[in-house]
């Protein structure tokens, strides 16, 4: 029987298995679907994909940056569990993709995943491999690769993997203090999480909507009309110098913003310091985790 490449794709989307031993199971199995994917699943190259429901949630984020940090790359690869994130195969397998998305700077997930994995065959057959011998769903959820020409990227990650951040600073002075600048900035993009690098940056549409909130919020306070323009003015000024980078109050020294001390260094270095780029990663950021209820489960077995 003729195996078709549509019939490679769907056996591979209902196993994770490797395209070749998808081909080879099809061949095997005559063209049945069910076999085929029932000799996937003997042979345990199945295994991942009973996982593929389950939430990974959990994980660690991984950098990689060259030695002259003119190049970075970040990545995030989620587990189920905290527990198999410390596990040192797992560590060492984050580390590897870090390095993979620096030296291919794949454009798309898809094609990190399509990369050469050491002698695993691709990165997605090395995470499918991972998943059968570890025993829990993983995935690799999103990357980002940086680069600059003139300046440096630094990085920062925190608790162990948990938060990591790329900051990319355009400079005609590439020196030790642009470097420690980096850093400091990058743990205070851990620490605070501001929404944008500066005022210039900020969505016209964030201000128009957090101005009609600000303005709803001082009239439900009974402020008389023709002073809550001023004041929802002056509330959102001090809500920018929150959400903006440069404008917030600098983490290592109170009494400077973090414009401020780019603005020291400039002058100490003898160049323009220009924030370009900043990416932080937070380990299962945005990912609904299921809460198991143990009360309603056994109900649920027992049929109430």
């Amino acid at each position: 029987m003729n195996i078709t490449a549509s019939m490679v794709k769907e056996l591979r989307e209902k196993t994770a298995a490797g395209m070749l031993d998808c081909k080879k199971a099809l061949a095997e199995a005559e063209g049945n679907m069910d076999r085929a994917i029932d000799l996937l699943r003997e042979k345990g190259l199945a295994k991942a994909a009973k996982k593929s429901d389950r939430i990974a949630a959990e994980g660690l984020v991984g950098v990689a940056i060259s030695e002259d940090g003119k190049k970075a790359s970040m990545v995030e690869v989620n587990s189920e569990t905290d527990f198999v994130a410390k596990n040192e195969e797992f560590i060492g397998f984050v580390d590897n993709i870090a390095k993979i998305a620096l030296e291919n700077n794949p454009s798309n997930l898809d094609e990190l995943l399509a990369s050469s994995y050491e002698n695993e065959g691709t990165v997605k057959d090395a995470l499918n491999a991972k998943i059968a011998r570890i025993g829990e769903n993983m995935s690799i959820r999103r990357f980002s690769v940086l680069s600059v020409d003139s300046g440096r990227i630094a990085d920062y990650v925190h608790g162990a993997g948990k938060i990591a951040v790329l900051v990319k600073m355009q400079a005609s002075n590439d020196s030790e203090k642009l470097e420690t600048l980096g850093k400091d900035i990058a743990m205070q993009m851990a620490a605070m999480n501001p929404k944008y690098i500066s005022r210039d940056d900020v969505d016209p549409e964030y201000i128009a909507h957090e101005k009609e909130i600000l303005i709803q919020q001082a009239l439900n306070e009974g402020k008389p009309q023709n002073i809550v323009e001023k004041m929802v003015e002056g509330r959102l000024q001090k809500q920018l110098k929150e959400v903006c980078l440069l404008d917030q109050t600098f983490v290592k020294d109170s009494d400077k913003t973090v414009q401020d001390v780019v603005n020291e260094t400039s002058k100490e270095i003898g160049s323009e310091i220009k924030l370009t780029d900043v990416v932080r990663f937070e380990v299962g950021e945005g990912i609904e985790k299921k809460e198991e209820n143990f009360a309603e489960e056994v109900a649920k077995q027992l049929g109430n």
